[in-house]
């Protein structure tokens, strides 16, 4: 089975990667391929739209600027799907928020493409504001008919500067938790994926 975490921050090596990394060792550990990329800080056009995913149907976002067709190509492969990003004035950064709204619409497009997947969100935030980037993230994957787990708390990790994460023993536990839940959850559903239930579409 593969996950894929994609991490929204523009920090590379900061406290997003360093949760992402955590929430993914279980998963390694039971066998999974893993992989993680980040598209924070740099180009991720938002979504205009235009609705040619809808006419085309083939999978893609006609906007071809940015690396949006590669992640969304994995996002498609992958069994889960975790989504990070630090707290941006209450909300996910503007890279993740184009991800989100690009690949949502194209896989509503493409009969549901996300149908069934598991989703996680995980956030990094100094003090306070991660709830509502929880919310943003799980939006997604909650109108996208995908599976999301719980775990132990909320997916968030305190920190500020790098490394700072690395003191917050209970979002790393929940990390932990998380990643196992995932991978639970990933054996149970496999046998069943293609009985996922169906649904009347109200799109395209």
């Amino acid at each position: 089975m593969y996950a894929i975490a994609i991490n929204g921050s523009p920090r590379k090596g900061g406290n997003t990667e360093t949760l992402l990394d955590h929430a993914l060792a279980p998963l390694k550990a039971a066998g999974w391929e893993t992989e993680s990329i980040r598209i924070g800080g740099k180009p991720m056009r938002g979504c205009t739209a235009c609705g040619t995913c809808f006419e085309k149907k083939d999978g893609c976002c006609i906007l071809k600027k940015d690396s949006f067709n590669e992640t969304m190509a994995k996002m498609v492969k992958a069994d889960a799907i975790i989504l990070g990003s630090p707290t941006y004035f209450t909300d996910v950064t503007a890279e993740l928020k184009a991800l989100l709204d690009r690949s949502g619409m194209v896989a509503l497009a493409n009969d549901r493409a996300f149908r069934g997947k598991i989703g996680a969100a995980v956030v990094a935030v100094r003090r306070g504001g991660a709830t509502h980037v929880f919310d943003t993230i799980n939006h997604m994957f909650m109108m996208s008919q995908m599976i999301v787990p719980g775990s132990t708390y909320w997916n968030l990790g305190q920190g500020l500067n790098k490394g700072d994460v690395l003191e917050d023993a209970e979002g790393l536990a929940n990390m932990k938790n998380l990643g196992e839940t995932i991978a639970w959850l990933g054996k149970a559903t496999a046998p069943h994926r293609d009985s996922f239930p169906q649904t009347l579409e109200f799109f395209g």
